[in-house]
């Protein structure tokens, strides 16, 4: 296992142009890089990024996925053609970059009756999920649905059902979002098992408040162990908001904090 940093975490601070170089000179290895607006998608950006990222690898890319991500499933031929427009943009990244994954959401789930899966119509959304996953796989990136609260894998099953029927479909691991959503990560972890690519991480502090894994009470010991018995051997990306830190240093010192622990339970790789 690896230990990285999502762009993310510098949101407000950094634009990504330079949250890549600060990160290089801080010593982390990983990183994603979230596409925060639509004139960061495409080759000419990722040009950019790549030139600045110094020895970084980056792991995935994350788009602004409210802007088209629920567009891919819109019944709308011409609504869903333009959302594939986009995501073309988004894979141009990826492969400019040399980012193997792509971080999904898929479905925004703002009704209450959506939040339940009382409207899900998954033969609708597998046929969908593999459109998506064999127009990412085409361009050399492979899908990967992240458990969140408010889209489409909000609650254990979804993901079980739509990896049965889409072969190249990954997992994403996000431990806030299994906090907000109310299951234990362990969960969604046992769900995903062997089609776990990455992870999104996070600390919580004693009064409930996300924070870096170096300042938190969260149990990262048990939850490399859990991974571990899963075969997992991914990376550990550090995925927190801008104000749930202070001086940027400290994501490098979260960092060393969890290759320490990966170090202990001897699946540490570079």
């Amino acid at each position: 296992m690896k230990t990285g940093v999502s762009t993310a975490s510098l949101f407000l601070r950094k634009y990504n142009e330079d949250a890549l170089p600060l990160l290089d000179s801080l010593g982390v290895k990983h990183a994603e890089v979230f596409l925060t607006t639509y004139s960061e998608y495409g080759k000419e950006f990722a040009q950019i990024l790549s030139s600045r990222k110094g020895n970084i690898t980056v792991n995935s890319v994350h788009s602004l996925v409210t802007d088209f991500e629920p567009q891919l499933f819109n019944a709308h031929d011409r609504a869903r053609k333009d959302a594939f427009s986009r995501l073309e943009k988004v894979m141009e990244s990826a492969q400019t970059l040399h980012a193997p994954y792509y971080t999904f959401h898929g479905t925004a789930r703002v009704k209450k009756a959506s939040r339940s899966g009382a409207l899900d119509n998954f033969p609708k959304m597998i046929e969908n999920m593999q459109a998506i996953s064999d127009f990412c796989n085409a361009r050399g990136v492979t899908l990967c649905l992240e458990n969140v609260e408010w889209a489409l894998y909000n609650r254990i099953g979804v993901f079980e059902t739509l990896s049965s029927n889409v072969p190249n479909l990954k997992g994403v691991l996000d431990i806030k979002q299994a906090r907000i959503s109310e299951i234990p990560y362990e969960n969604y972890l046992r769900e995903m098992g062997t089609r776990l690519a990455y992870a999104h991480i996070s600390g919580l502090d004693e009064k409930g408040k996300m924070c870096l894994p170096h300042k938190g009470k969260f149990d990262f010991e048990t939850l490399v162990k859990r991974l571990k018995d899963v075969g997992f051997d991914g990376a550990l990306l550090i995925e927190v908001y801008t104000g749930d830190y202070g001086d940027e240093t400290e994501l490098k010192t979260a960092c060393d904090y969890m290759d320490e622990i990966l170090y202990k339970n001897g699946v540490l790789s570079s």
